[in-house]
Order: structure tokens, then sequence, then C-alpha cells
């Protein structure tokens, strides 16, 4: 029986494929964008210690993927999901200090808010929106007595986002 060579690379390529992405899946390192479940997002006090706890955590396993820096804020983002990241004064300042997040995925970042304000006002909780902590980025947070210290932001999928630097290459 005569099988054409082209099919048999074929064949081989589509297996090797296949057997990367179960592993890069297996290991929690999808290298697409989809799904986008949001984030859990915690602030460093310092640049260096940002840079300290994502090297602590790599020594964990948990690797950074990629870096994505406003103006205001140091961003790494792990394999995970989670982002460990240092803001500027006036970021702070605009959030009052709160410094950790939950980031939610709309396709209406502020009117999203407004909605989540409104949820958690009716319920008794004090809560207002803040469009202009990140001007470069299309997030709206959340301020409440519900999560103190903790804010809750709304933002576009990573696809609509300005693109992300890589990460460093580390070595271990």
């Amino acid at each position: 029986m005569y099988i054409p060579a082209w099919l048999v690379v074929l064949a081989a390529v589509l297996s090797v494929g296949h057997f990367v992405w179960t592993f890069l899946l297996a290991t929690g390192r999808n290298p697409l964008p989809f799904p986008d479940r949001g984030s859990r997002i915690f602030s460093a006090a310092s640049a260096q210690a940002k840079d300290a706890v994502v090297a602590l955590l790599a020594e964990h396993g948990i690797r950074e993927r990629f870096q994505f820096n406003t103006g205001g804020v140091q961003r790494s983002i792990m394999w995970d999901g989670t982002i460990i990241n240092h803001s500027s004064p006036e970021v702070l300042q605009k959030l009052v200090g709160a410094t950790s997040s939950i980031g939610l995925v709309t396709s209406d970042p502020a009117a999203s808010a407004q909605r989540a304000a409104r949820f958690l006002k009716a319920r008794g909780f004090e809560a207002r929106v803040v469009l202009d902590a990140e001007p470069d980025l299309p997030i709206a947070f959340v301020l409440s007595d519900a999560m103190p210290g903790t804010v809750i932001n709304f933002r576009k999928h990573v696809i609509h986002l300005p693109r992300p630097q890589s990460a460093p290459r580390q070595t271990s």
C-alpha cells in the first residue's frame, strides 16, 4: 500500500502539535489568550519588592509569562494568571491605597463597573467607580467598603488591550 510522503509528514506534524498542545495545557501554560477568566492582582511595596516576589514565585513553579507596564503600573503576569504589580503613588491615591484587586473581563468596563457599584449599594455598602486610575488602559475600578483594601476592576478581553512586553528570560 502506497502512502504519499506529504501525508506522512502531515500526520507527524499534527501528532507532534497535538502532543505539545496537550503538554502545555496539562502544565497550565495555555499559549493562547483564551479563555480569559480575569485575574487576581497583588501589589508589592516597591519595584524591587515586585521583582523579589516574582523570583520567589518562580522558585515555587509559578513563572512570569510576560510584563505589561504602563506609565502608572509595572505588572508581571504569571502563567497561572496571577498579577504582581507595583503602582505609582498617583495610581494608589486614585484607588485609595487598595493593594489587591479582582479583575473581571467585560466588553464595556465602565458600564459593568457602574452596575457593580449599584449592586453593592443596593446591599447597603458604599461603592464608587474610578475610571481614570490608568488612562492608558480601558479599566474601570469599583472601590467599596465591602472589601477594604481591595478593588474590583473591569477590563476588556486581553486581545483588546495593548500588546504586552515579553518576560525577560530567567535562568533557574
